[in-house]
């Protein structure tokens, strides 16, 4: 699990004065580019140099309880499957505070050749960091 700290600005609230939900997606992707950091030149050059991607091919959110103006959301990622071409993060918002569960987001990237606007292959340096990161199988007492 790797964590990524986010403090809620003010022009991210709505009138309500709650985290407007899309920015649970930006911050989700801000999370994805920290968790990338450990690549030569980080998640910017993967695809500014490298030309590879991971566009989004499926999201899926469940909203818990609100995160505020000033709150900090502590976004604990993890991969919660590894393909050969895609992966799926699992970004859980924790509310720093009282450490109460606000959301969950579940997010289906695929390894994109951004020349060819293609799947390809999982470079290995993104493989071995999405495996750092890779939720334990859970096992159902016998």
């Amino acid at each position: 699990m790797f964590p990524y700290e986010r403090v809620v600005r003010f022009h991210e609230v709505d009138p309500a004065g709650l985290l407007f939900f899309p920015h649970f997606l930006t911050y989700a992707h801000e999370a994805m580019e920290r968790l990338f950091d450990p690549l030569e030149g980080g998640y910017s050059r993967l695809v500014t140099e490298r030309r590879i991607g991971l566009p989004a091919v499926a999201v899926h959110s469940d909203f818990r309880a609100p995160l505020r103006y000033g709150d900090t959301a502590v976004v604990e990622t993890s991969v919660s499957r590894l393909g050969n071409r895609s992966l799926t993060l699992r970004y859980a918002f924790v509310r720093a505070s009282d450490r109460v569960l606000t959301a969950e987001v579940h997010h289906t990237v695929v390894t994109t050749d951004l020349a060819a606007m293609r799947s390809c292959p999982m470079p290995d340096d993104v493989r071995r960091v999405a495996e750092a990161h890779l939720e334990s199988p859970v096992i159902a007492p016998s």
